[in-house]
């Protein structure tokens, strides 16, 4: 069995991780070359990447005719400030990307779609109507990236309800782990600097804006929820489901739980731009008791872990 991964980058390896468990062969599609970093997060497992663009339909085709994949993983595209940076890339690649990805579905034989959306499609102007955001919460803040999410999911659920494919969205929190950082996760940036500052000794520079209230979830979480979208039977058309510890994790928190294990981190905070906090919580409750996923580990757990890969990545 394989699955076909668009993007070679910290999401894609976790699922890659959790799929080789089962066997299953990973092919990842990924303009550029990311052999390194997907040797050192996968090793020996089943793997291989075609160096072309997700935007090319015909390289999207040829891929899928040659490895036969029974589910596409959809990773590829800018985050956050990123996608607004030129707006018209952003939506290049964003939506394009998209669009590409359902039209091979549609022209092939691959039987599931499962997309990678994320915590930022919810319209955070109307978090106060509510405790919790459930997967029924309104999408699109009118920021160019939570658009560009919330046009993808509808894009997918018209593809998926007119052409008859399976499809699972999954929206994580800010996902964390030892990425390459291309797609522009300022926060799965700046915990990696706070780990390697930690690990290496040196002080951390964090702008005040990352200094915000936040979700996450660790790449190792984020990894079996994909699996269990990928391999879950009989879940509901639209199927969607919020990925996170389902709560607003502050600042503060964040740096004692990184303490816990690196407790001489020292961090200074460079002023500028003011934090957004978001306080409002996801409910996973859908995820719970669809897909049969939580969190595996906590947060103090997590970072730990984190911050073990760190060294036995970096000697």
């Amino acid at each position: 069995m394989t699955t076909l991964v668009t993007g070679a980058g910290l999401v894609g390896t976790a699922y890659a991780k959790e799929a080789a468990k089962r066997g299953e062969k990973v092919v990842f599609l990924d303009p550029i070359p990311r052999e390194d970093y997907l040797a050192m997060r996968l090793g020996g497992s089943d793997w291989e990447q075609i160096t072309d663009d997700v935007r090319s339909l015909p390289a999207m085709i040829e891929a899928i005719n040659k490895h036969k994949p029974e589910t596409l993983l959809h990773t590829t595209g800018l985050i956050g400030k990123r996608a607004g940076n030129p707006i018209h890339f952003g939506y290049d690649l964003n939506i394009g990307g998209m669009m590409s990805v359902v039209e091979a579905v549609r022209l092939t034989d691959v039987r599931r779609v499962v997309h990678l959306s994320t915590f930022g499609v919810y319209d955070w102007r109307r978090t106060s109507e509510v405790e919790k955001m459930d997967e029924t919460f309104a999408r699109g803040s009118g920021a160019a990236y939570s658009n560009s999410k919330a046009a993808q999911e509808m894009i997918l659920e018209a593809y998926r309800i007119q052409c008859g494919f399976e499809a699972v969205v999954l929206r994580p929190g800010n996902v964390f782990g030892m990425g390459h950082f291309w797609g522009g996760s300022g926060g799965g940036e700046k915990i990696h600097s706070l780990i390697e500052a930690g690990v290496s000794g040196r002080k951390a520079v964090i702008a005040e804006e990352q200094t915000m209230a936040f979700e996450y979830v660790y790449a190792n979480d984020m990894g079996r929820a994909l699996d269990l979208a990928t391999t879950a039977q009989n879940l509901p058309d639209g199927a969607t489901y919020n990925i996170s510890w389902g709560r607003a994790i502050t600042f503060d928190d964040l740096v004692d739980a990184i303490k816990a294990t690196l407790p001489t981190l020292e961090i200074e905070i460079t002023p500028g731009t003011p934090p957004k906090n978001r306080m409002t919580p996801l409910d996973i409750t859908r995820a719970r008791v669809e897909l049969g996923w939580e969190p595996g580990y906590s947060l103090e757990e997590a970072l730990a872990a984190y911050a073990d890969e760190f060294r036995a990545s970096n000697g």
